[in-house]
């Protein structure tokens, strides 16, 4: 299955992985692994986390406060968001 991401997200994931950097050197590194990690467990098993508004499905990221926003498209996942919950919840919506 393969994946592609909103370019949306693409820019959240970066500037995560920017600002992760800069707190500490490595820091970035660890958040886009945990991210990769949390990605490959939407590919494997795309059914088995909460839905959260209509096709629209979330995976929890290890270690940061981050979810994995995606929809199972055509044997695709697509990422809609890489979710910081310190934002205001329904921000991305308008990426559907």
């Amino acid at each position: 299955m393969s994946v592609l991401f909103h370019p949306e997200a693409v820019e959240e994931f970066n500037e995560a992985i920017e600002y992760y950097e800069d707190i500490e050197s490595g820091l970035g590194f660890d958040f886009a692994i945990e991210i990769y990690s949390a990605v490959q467990r939407a590919v494997e098993f795309p059914k088995a986390w909460v839905i959260i508004d209509g096709e629209i499905r979330r995976t929890l990221v290890r270690r940061f406060p981050f979810g994995v926003l995606y929809s199972e498209e055509h044997e695709q996942i697509f990422v809609v968001a890489i979710m910081n919950f310190h934002r205001n919840p329904d921000y991305w919506k308008h990426r559907k």
